[in-house]
């Protein structure tokens, strides 16, 4: 009789058994979706600092090019302290006053978009603040110049420091 008991029984996983693997699958996914998010904002974060890092590099070299006479400040086409008018010019490109044949220098391949920004259909110049020359460090202000940028973001990086101040 325990042979005919045996050989009835369906093979495969009992109800409980399959409620227990969903449990421990359940776990390891509630584990794991803390640790993603973080990986994804680390990312984001480094995005930033590169993107910040070479915006200011290409307003620098814009400043160093105005200094040496490479470019020449016309009526209009922003403050006469030698910093880019809009972060667009630093793509655009702008004639070299030293070069023969209407040469021009270009300071960024394209800008850079700011990854925090919440829309991705605005144009990546608009996704950043500006700050002119003359304005203070802690109330940034737009103006006929680019001295500096910084993200819009309200967030806080992992760091414990606001996007907007890196």
């Amino acid at each position: 009789m325990s042979r005919l008991s045996l050989s009835s029984r369906a093979d495969g996983f009992s109800f409980i058994e399959l409620l227990a693997t969903l449990a421990i699958i359940a776990t390891l996914a509630a584990m794991a979706m803390p640790l993603a998010q973080t990986t994804l904002k680390r990312h984001k974060e480094h995005e930033l600092r590169r993107a910040l890092r070479d915006i200011r590099q290409a307003i620098d070299a814009y400043k160093v090019a105005t200094t040496d006479g490479r470019i020449v400040q016309a009526d209009g086409a922003g403050s006469q302290n030698g910093y880019p008018p809009t972060l667009a010019a630093l793509a655009a490109g702008v004639p070299n006053a030293k070069a023969q044949g209407g040469a021009m220098l270009y300071f960024l391949r394209r800008v850079p978009r700011d990854p925090f920004h919440p829309n991705a259909t605005t144009p990546a110049a608009q996704t950043w603040g500006t700050r002119r020359f003359d304005s203070p460090p802690d109330q940034p202000l737009a103006g006929d110049d680019v001295f500096d940028v910084y993200s819009l973001s309200t967030q806080t990086g992992l760091n414990g420091v606001a996007y907007r101040e890196w």
